[in-house]
């Protein structure tokens, strides 16, 4: 399933007519979040009645589908999310979601078409640069994933998260050495050069740097966006994250805060929220409403506008 941005939805009690593409799929990645698989395959349905060119939202309805044990959607839409440009075949072997499929005789013919088309791609990746990467995006997410695993189970103050958590700083330091050192003599190298998952390690580490060297490379990555060399939607939160750090309020609501006293999450400090969606949208990124509800936030722009003094207040 997805690596990178989770999401959760409301039950599937809700009208469908008229929703956009976006809030759809945004809403069946929320439903395969909280493992209700059938309503991310419905959903996932009626996303693509409007369109389906997404490489991504495709597989991810394939892991939905094999999961809700539909097996024969679940290899339509993996041949769809191939059609579309999906080459990450290391991730899909070896990906959980998907090993209902792995006893189907189906299951090595589509990964054999998609090996093919995979060397044909890759036989202009810098393969060393490229499995550098792989190697620093693996080591950056596996931590995190360690450490969210443990909060939620001993929570944030617990013994197990806080030694996750020093090991996490130990790799982040180590991981933006070796990514300075890339953007440095090589900038800001794209997916056509070392493959889009080795790509997205150059964002994940800066994003998780400290505020000096994210307001470096902050400009470089707006260069790489504009040569098709970085996602607008992954600048966005980089933006986010640079202009609550400078001072300033964040522009597409992808930073979320925790009141210490409550434990209750909301959204940091946001510019002009009546028209945050608008601004999402331009860059590739779903409804608010459907990103902040996976920390249980309900987003009712009117409430958060009287709240958001308080929020400033709290910030500071």
């Amino acid at each position: 399933m997805k690596y990178f941005y989770l999401f959760y939805c409301t039950l599937f009690t809700f009208c469908i007519y008229g929703q956009t593409y976006k809030s759809l799929s945004s809403q069946a990645i929320a439903a395969y979040d909280r493992q209700d698989y059938k309503t991310a395959v419905s959903l996932f349905k009626e996303a693509f009645k409007i369109e389906h060119n997404s490489k991504g939202d495709a597989y991810d309805a394939a892991c939905s589908a094999a999961l809700a044990g539909d097996k024969d959607l679940a290899f339509e839409w993996l041949d769809l999310s191939i059609k579309n440009g999906w080459t990450n075949i290391s991730h899909m072997r070896t990906d959980t979601d998907l090993s209902t499929l792995h006893s189907d005789s189906r299951w090595s013919s589509i990964v054999d078409r998609l090996q093919k088309e995979v060397d044909v791609i890759e036989a202009k990746y810098d393969k060393v640069l490229q499995g550098e990467l792989l190697d620093i995006y693996k080591d950056d997410q596996d931590i995190r994933h360690k450490y969210i695993d443990a909060t939620k189970k001993y929570g944030y103050e617990s013994k197990q998260a806080d030694s996750l958590g020093h090991i996490m700083a130990y790799k982040d330091e180590a991981n933006l050495i070796k990514i300075k050192t890339i953007l440095d003599s090589r900038g800001w190298v794209g997916p056509d050069l070392v493959g889009s998952q080795a790509n997205q390690a150059l964002f994940l580490v800066i994003q998780h740097s400290d505020l000096a060297t994210q307001q470096k490379y902050l400009p470089m990555m707006r260069e790489a966006v504009k040569n098709k060399k970085a996602s607008g939607s992954s600048l966005a939160l980089l933006e986010d994250r640079v202009s609550l750090g400078e001072g300033h309020k964040q522009k597409y609501g992808s930073q979320i805060g925790t009141d210490k006293t409550t434990g209750k999450n909301y959204v940091l400090p946001l510019e002009d929220p009546d028209n945050v969606d608008r601004r999402r949208a331009e860059v590739g990124l779903g409804p608010i409403a459907d990103y902040v509800s996976r920390w249980n936030i309900v987003w009712d722009v009117e409430q958060y506008k009287r709240d958001l003094p308080a929020i400033e207040a709290q910030s500071k």
